[in-house]
């Protein structure tokens, strides 16, 4: 006697959690390397800083410029690039198993917001340790800059729409570039530039830079980064709808 085992096909959600362990399959790229570049940029940063107050005249004025790091913003930058790799190299991979585009785009959204809130957990982490050392001993600031929020949960927002940000513009990039691949990846940025350009433009003539300043003072860092919520989903629309018309040939 036989018996035949029927096995239920999978649910929506498991078919997008598949597309997440797939990203996660090699955390390489998405989770180790990311903060090795970082952890290597900490230290020589600290070095820089430790060298700066060991030959400065005025330590007291010395410390102030140490409360100043752009280093930090590398990791962020760095999610768009992870983006891009995610969704160019794997979606012809994924396609190949039967998976579905609107399957393979959802699991990569979902993918970007769990290492967005990962990674902005462990840098409010970061920062915490950072306030009860004093600034690593010697008064430095890397994760508690001033744009980056006053307190943790301030911290944590900002970092986590700063991820979202980054993730999805880079999808949605990467989105153009299965499309349409280089040329139109090279017409995707050059209209994004004509934008900027034109944004730019417009204000300037419109002599609205004080409306502009009066804004950003008025909406405060949170407020100010909530707004880009908008070309976040922008993006994260634009790269779905790209994403539904793809192939993955060469």
């Amino acid at each position: 006697m036989t018996t035949t085992t029927v096995h239920a096909p999978a649910t929506p959600m498991r078919r997008i959690l598949n597309i997440v362990r797939l990203h996660l399959a090699n955390p390489w790229t998405t989770i180790i390397l990311p903060w090795v570049i970082l952890g290597i940029i900490f230290a020589g940063t600290l070095a820089v800083w430790a060298l700066i107050l060991s030959v400065a005249s005025d330590t007291a004025d010395a410390r102030d410029g140490l409360q100043y790091s752009g280093s930090n913003f590398f990791i962020f930058v760095y999610m768009l690039v992870v983006a891009v790799q995610a969704i160019s190299i794997t979606f012809p991979f994924a396609l190949g198993f039967g998976v579905t585009r609107r399957d393979f785009y959802l699991g990569s959204a979902l993918t970007f917001v769990l290492l967005s809130a990962a990674y902005s957990v462990a840098l409010t982490i970061l920062s915490l340790i950072e306030e009860a050392t004093n600034g690593w001993g010697i008064g430095a600031q890397m994760f508690t800059t001033f744009y980056f929020g006053e307190t943790p949960a301030e911290r944590l927002l900002v970092f986590f729409l700063a991820f979202l940000f980054f993730f999805f513009v880079g999808a949605a990039a990467a989105s153009v570039w299965v499309r349409w691949k280089a040329t139109g990846l090279v017409m995707f940025f050059i209209i994004i530039g004509l934008g900027l350009i034109g944004l730019v433009a417009l204000i300037f003539f419109a002599q609205g830079w004080p409306a502009v300043g009066e804004f950003f003072a008025t909406a405060g860092l949170v407020g100010s980064m909530l707004w880009s919520l908008v070309i976040t989903a922008i993006a994260g629309v634009t790269g779905f709808f790209l994403m539904r018309r793809a192939t993955p040939t060469a």
